[in-house]
């Protein structure tokens, strides 16, 4: 049996942290039906409907409403009550808030105000200090939350240069994730059959959007960094080695998506042939073309060579300059 019917928690969850996980658990605990309300302004960095997502991905079981803010004072109580009424079109037995506003917030709303853990006690989190450095507060972050922070190193290079090598040493290193590269799995399934393969421009789409995918659900078990072995970019550049063109609609998807760095493996070491790979003869020319493009885009890059432990030097001191910024 629950306390109240239909319940109400407002906020702006910028970013949604474990703080507002608690108030809205502690909500839903005694409400039926709860609605959360997110406000937000076009000048944040995070939009609202990302942060409603977020919330809704969070709390299944709540409606979520995202409201652009209509300019009140926040000290306004009684416009903020009106507005709320005027959204919700009902009003709430009960609004849950962690804030001193609480109580003449809910009193011009003829609604009871239930605070909870006001003094930060359960929770000792709030989102000015997320903000302020996602990293360091990553483990009061959930991990969809955790995921849009997380720094991304892609290594990516031509055949046979040790890219995976390096992501796995990398991922090691830091104790964190990293992502395989789903087109290797995909090259290997479509070459099994033994034909000669003929590769069409969907195809590069649908494997970046996997990897893009793979990317992101990995996120989610990190540590606030990610190390990604190839990324759409890559598959990009690869699109024009076997198509001979590009494909406009994959390098604006390419583009689109961010990297704190990117590793570019040398091709100064040995070409190894596992039985996939084109083959040495082209391996300079993809290994220059990966820096044209970087530098078109304008890419922050390092490129790695010597031996497997030089290259891992190289690399953990370029992340490492990422990570204090």
């Amino acid at each position: 049996m629950f306390k109240f019917n239909r319940g109400l928690v407002i906020g702006k969850f910028y970013p949604p942290h474990r703080g507002h996980k608690f108030l809205i658990d502690t909500a839903k605990a005694q409400c039926e039906d709860l609605t959360v309300i997110l406000c937000w302004k076009p000048s944040e960095t995070i939009s609202g409907y990302q942060r409603a997502d977020w919330l809704q991905k969070i709390h299944p079981d709540v409606h979520v409403k995202a409201i652009e803010d209509n300019k009140l004072a926040d000290d306004d109580s009684a416009g903020w009550a009106a507005f709320t009424l005027k959204v919700l079109g009902f009003v709430p037995d009960a609004v849950f808030t962690s804030e001193d506003y609480g109580d003449p917030y809910a009193s011009f709303m003829g609604t009871t105000h239930v605070l909870v853990d006001r003094n930060r006690t359960f929770i000792p989190i709030s989102a000015t200090i997320v903000r302020k450095d996602p990293l360091a507060s990553a483990s009061f972050l959930e991990p969809c939350i955790r995921a849009h922070f997380a720094r991304r190193v892609c290594v990516l290079g031509a055949e046979s240069t040790g890219t995976t090598t390096l992501a796995r040493a990398l991922a090691s290193h830091y104790k964190t994730t990293w992502v395989p590269e789903y087109g290797r799995i995909y090259s290997e399934g479509k070459l099994t059959s033994g034909a000669e393969a003929e590769w069409r421009s969907a195809e590069f789409m649908f494997i970046a959007k996997q990897q893009a995918a793979l990317e992101d659900a990995l996120a989610e078990s990190s540590n606030g960094l990610v190390i990604c072995d190839t990324d759409p970019f890559a598959t990009s550049v690869w699109h024009e080695r076997y198509l001979n063109k590009p494909l406009p609609e994959l390098d604006a998807y390419a583009v689109d998506r961010m990297y704190n760095l990117y590793i570019v493996t040398g091709d100064e070491i040995p070409f190894v042939q596992d039985g996939t790979r084109d083959g040495e003869h082209i391996r300079h020319a993809m290994h220059k073309r990966f820096i044209e493009k970087l530098k078109q885009y304008d890419k922050p890059f390092v490129v790695v060579t010597g031996s497997p432990e030089k290259r891992l030097d190289t690399a953990i001191a370029a992340i490492d300059k990422i990570l204090i910024t």
